[in-house]
């Protein structure tokens, strides 16, 4: 028996040693079918007696049948040298990336970054290299992040380079590093947030030595500038499993010198009894937005102001927790204090302040519908909810509709039914009103001239004593508003000129 189970075993891999062999053969084939430029380039790299290699992501994406036009290749030719063979043959070529060993080429629509092959060191302080060019392929790409992306095609000899059992690793969805990694991470601690980031856009798993590493070196990430994180998290946020970069974030205590919110929320029970805790619940809620977001508009982008949004839109939970008499648990305000909060992580993460405000105001209005009931508002109500949440409503409207996540079949149905009554009565009255461009009914000209001003802050506060009237009462006729003007500006003491037939 014994005897029979090692030749099982030897058949087995052998099988796996064949079908590995073929999807080299394969992948080798699939790179240079989906990028004929690359031959071209090597043939000029060739005849300079130079290798080419194609390599890196482009090589894992192009066996993962997603290719794009951006091609990465490296090069025993030195950065002067690859300018002068990529001279004239290129559309475009640029040098930004020059001092790093990088010439960039655009040829027919395809941007290829061609870079010297490195032997770089690193002083482990920063996470800057001092760059050092190498002379071959093997020491290219041990000093690369993970195996997945430390394979290379040999463009001009068609051979597949793969020292690290890369192509092995990707058949299994591993993530896993050339060298150990902990030297990987003290290399460039921004590797352990690039792996919760590919766990998002992949799918992949990290091998069991790199979730240590990572729960070990998680403190390192402080050496890393907040705008390269805040990079990182963004890309992990719009990939396609943000859910599962997440968790392991938080399991291994990245989180805490990212989003330290986010595993916070761990602390605080959820006022419906429904969740583990909030932190599960705002996973949930990020999950049913992102399918929101697809199945209503498929064309679409990922939405990284929704996914954020999604993620954070409880962050001021902990904070506002309270226990009530009774054994009950509330969360007064934390829309309020959760959007301050949004507001301060993402502005130290470094986000453009559009990002920045877009995410606080959906956080701040995402539980306003639950004054809602069963239709109790009243069309003022309504048209302030538009106005106040502007061109963010669709975004509101999708994050509102996630936040349910009640296992209770008729209470989240109930929810739905009262949001779709909602939205019906944004549709009849913005078709009545054009609320999308709520103004008062008389413009700032107009109410200088009636009441006499010049241009300053008491024209703004008429113009908004107007608006607040036209949110209530919807829209008044000229005579009506005009009057209603006038009344304000006797409350406020100003002095009004009489009344003229072009009022």
């Amino acid at each position: 028996m014994g005897s029979q189970t090692t030749v099982n075993e030897r058949n087995s891999e052998a099988s796996a040693a064949r079908r590995l062999t073929e999807a080299k053969r394969n992948a080798v084939a699939e790179l240079l079918r989906v990028s004929p430029i690359a031959d071209e380039l090597a043939s000029r790299f060739t005849d300079a007696g130079h290798r080419l290699y194609l390599v890196g992501g482009s090589v894992r994406d192009a066996l993962l049948g997603r290719l794009s036009t951006d091609l990465d290749f490296t090069t025993d030719a030195r950065p002067e040298q690859i300018q002068r063979i990529v001279s004239g043959w290129a559309d475009a070529v640029w040098d930004t990336g020059i001092e790093f060993g990088t010439v960039g080429a655009a040829k027919n629509g395809t941007t290829c970054e061609i870079t010297t092959f490195r032997a770089d060191s690193y002083d482990r302080v920063g996470r800057n290299p001092e760059v050092v060019f190498g002379d071959d392929i093997e020491g290219d790409l041990v000093r690369r992040d993970f195996t997945v992306n430390a394979m290379a095609v040999e463009v001009a000899t068609k051979s597949f380079v793969d020292p690290h059992d890369g192509l092995e690793a990707l058949a299994r969805r591993t993530l896993d590093t050339p060298a150990t990694p902990e030297e990987s991470f003290a290399d460039d601690p921004l590797r352990m947030l690039r792996a919760a980031r590919f766990v998002s856009q992949l799918g992949f798993r990290p091998s069991p030595r790199v979730v240590t590493a990572m729960t070990e070196m998680a403190g390192e990430l402080r050496r890393i500038t907040a705008e390269r994180v805040q990079a990182e998290l963004s890309k992990l946020l719009v990939g396609r499993f943000p859910r599962k970069g997440i968790e392991l974030m938080v399991d291994t205590g990245l989180a805490e010198y990212v989003v330290p919110e986010v595993p916070g929320m761990r602390l605080a029970i959820d006022e419906h009894h429904q969740h583990k805790d909030v932190y599960q619940h705002s996973l949930t809620v990020l999950e049913q937005a992102i399918d929101l977001e697809t199945s209503h508009e498929p064309t679409l982008e990922p939405d990284l102001v929704l996914r954020l949004a999604a993620l954070l839109h409880d962050i001021g939970k902990p904070a506002t927790r309270r226990f009530e008499p009774g054994g009950g648990v509330s969360f007064h305000h934390h829309e309020v204090v959760g959007a301050k909060l949004v507001r301060k992580r993402l502005r130290a993460l470094r986000y453009p302040k559009d990002v920045v405000n877009d995410v606080s105001q959906l956080v701040f209005l995402h539980l306003r519908f639950h004054g809602y009931g069963k239709g109790e508002w009243t069309d003022s109500a309504v048209r302030r909810y538009v106005t106040d949440a502007g061109p963010l409503l669709p975004r509101l409207h999708k994050l509102v509709r996630a936040d349910c996540t009640t296992r209770n079949k008729r209470k989240a149905a109930a929810l739905q039914r009262s949001y779709d009554d909602l939205e019906a009565r944004i549709a009849r009255i913005a078709a009545e009103e054009d609320l999308a461009r709520v103004r008062p009914d008389l413009d700032g000209n107009e109410i200088m001239r009636i009441l006499g001003l010049k241009p300053g802050p008491l024209v703004g506060r008429a113009w908004k004593h107007l608006k607040e009237l036209r949110l209530d009462r919807g829209p008044l006729d000229h005579d009506e508003a005009v009057a209603e003007l006038r009344r304000w500006a006797a409350e406020q003491g100003i002095d009004v000129p009489e009344s003229t037939e072009s009022e």
